[in-house]
């Protein structure tokens, strides 16, 4: 089902192939860690900013495990096409988790392009933990397929013991 799903998604123009080692795609880890590390430092300050920071991390993580496919996004509509592959590559276990990032996605774009959206401290702090999940299951997932992987995950929600 995954193949037939990036078959369409290709032919469509949403994605094109990519070669990339395993140092590039660990480097979109690293980078998704260090966005939810600042996030976490700021999330009593400003939710906003906590909010985006932890969609970004998403982003970049679901970047990276496109790039273990061998895939990149192609289209005007980058962002959903990851949101997209992510789901579908993650598989129905993780749906509730993928749904989250496509709302997040959704709620990002109202804060970058619309003015007066509202943004509470409870939905920063959701996005802060689907953010953690999801960084977490593609990192583990990379893991799986790259064992040589060094990457650690040192990040925790305050209060909580993963």
């Amino acid at each position: 089902m995954i193949n037939k799903v990036i078959q369409e998604f290709e032919k469509q123009g949403k994605l094109r192939k990519q070669k990339a080692g395993i140092i590039q795609i660990e480097a979109l880890l690293k980078e998704a860690i260090i966005d939810l590390k600042e996030a976490k430092k700021i999330s009593g300050l400003a939710q906003r900013a906590t909010y985006i920071l932890a969609y970004t991390a998403m982003l970049k993580a679901g970047r990276a495990l496109m790039l273990l496919k061998g895939y990149r996004p192609a289209d005007g509509a980058q962002h959903k096409t990851v949101v997209e592959i992510t789901a579908v590559i993650l598989g129905n276990e993780f749906k509730s988790l993928t749904d989250h990032f496509e709302t997040m996605r959704r709620k990002r774009n109202e804060l970058t392009y619309e003015a007066g959206v509202l943004l509470s401290k409870s939905e920063a702090k959701n996005a802060f933990s689907h953010a953690i999940s999801l960084v977490q299951k593609i990192s583990k997932e990379i893991k799986s397929q790259n064992p040589q992987l060094e990457l650690k995950f040192e990040l925790e929600e305050e209060g909580s013991r993963k």
